[in-house]
């Protein structure tokens, strides 16, 4: 009997959750399956996966062939890494202590890019949130003072204006005068 480590769907439309379960190679997608080892959601940035370690070593141990989406969900996970030092533990190449330390050392690696590409993420986030806040603040402003300006408009539309005539006339007298000492 062929087994397989595969997804089985389940969730609603266009929001798929997906089980992880090793089942009979011959058994429908959705079908019987003979254990669960965890799940995957597509829909989160990065991806939730979340899978039992210890039990997908084992099935993997134990000749379970994973799909080629279920193959690169262990690679991430470190699964297959796991198998391939255990492997070399079992044919005396390694020590289970030299295996250990380099698949903790890979652990750390992976846990820290997977923290930095989160950390990304959320300053993104923080940076597109200010930026919007930022533009509507100036669009703002801009309306406010837009008002500002039609009541200004409005006030000195209703004010009389203050004539300019009586200067003209007080510049007047002044030229005469000039001209009357001219003919003395």
């Amino acid at each position: 009997m062929a087994v397989k480590i595969r997804l089985s769907r389940r969730g609603r439309k266009k929001m798929a959750i997906y089980d992880v379960v090793v089942a009979d190679a011959r058994a429908p997608r959705d079908g019987r399956f003979i254990e669960k080892i965890g799940t995957y959601n597509p829909n989160t940035d990065p991806a939730s996966i979340n899978i039992n370690n210890e039990r997908a070593l084992k099935w993997l141990l134990n000749g379970a062939q994973p799909t080629d989406t279920v193959k690169a969900m262990l690679s991430y996970r470190g699964i297959l890494l796991q198998k391939h030092l255990q492997i070399g533990v079992l044919k005396g190449a390694i020590t289970q202590d030299q295996a250990d330390a380099k698949f903790e050392t890979w652990k750390s690696s992976k846990e820290a890019a997977i923290g930095g590409k989160v950390d990304r993420l959320t300053k993104e986030k923080e940076d597109a949130k200010t930026k919007a806040f930022e533009a509507e603040t100036a669009k703002n402003q801009a309306r406010l003072d837009a008002i500002k300006k039609r009541e200004d408009d409005a006030i000195a539309a209703a004010t009389p204006k203050v004539e300019e005539a009586p200067a003209a006339e007080v510049e007047a007298p002044e030229a005469s005068a000039e001209g009357e000492e001219t003919q003395a």
